[in-house]
């Protein structure tokens, strides 16, 4: 996997546009609650993992929006948040993956070019190999792939399954698929 392409400013401009699509469709939506009017409620994030100095300044926002109607929130999916996270979910994601592979100086060059401390890894091995494949998601959709995928290699075992694409798209399609995670999941 090659994390220089996964964490470049043409990736993240990407996933942003990804982003900016799911919002526009819930939107069109109206409320779910009412089917009243939804208007522009976005809420401040300080995303960890990558410099914010060269992200566009819309990445330090989660797209959000209040019912004019009821005052209810509706905050659709993405493919940049992991649920209350403060890491970015690819970096979550990535990060997870090489963890389950890496020597022990490999994981320290990753911990510093993340910023990220070994607890903090740990949680996140932690979650996909035993929170996330708990999550009523996972175990909807778990046996839509064929071979099965290795729970104990988690997430990078579910890469596989997302096709011959180039790496970047393989990525995006992973994060497509946890979407329906990053709303109504507490945070790890």
């Amino acid at each position: 996997m090659c994390q220089n392409t996964l964490l470049s400013l043409q990736f993240f401009s990407f996933l942003l546009l990804i982003d900016k699509d799911f919002a526009t469709a819930a939107k069109n939506l109206g409320c779910i609650h009412c089917h009243g009017t939804l208007h522009k409620c976005d809420y401040p994030r300080q995303p960890r993992g990558v410099p914010l100095r060269d992200l566009d300044d819309e990445y330090q926002w989660r797209f959000s929006f209040c019912c004019a109607v009821c005052r209810r929130r509706t905050t659709p999916v993405s493919v940049r948040f992991l649920g209350r996270r403060v890491y970015l979910g690819i970096v979550v994601t990535l990060a997870s993956a090489l963890n389950s592979g890496l020597s022990g100086s490999r994981i320290a060059k990753l911990r510093e070019s993340l910023s990220v401390s070994v607890q903090t890894l740990k949680r996140w091995r932690k979650w996909w190999l035993k929170d996330f494949v708990q999550t009523p998601f996972w175990q909807e959709n778990r046996s839509s792939f064929m071979p099965t995928v290795d729970a104990s290699q988690l997430p990078a075992s579910l890469l596989s399954h997302f096709g011959d694409a180039d790496e970047t798209e393989i990525w995006v399609r992973l994060l497509r698929f946890i979407s329906p995670l990053t709303i109504n999941e507490p945070a790890n």
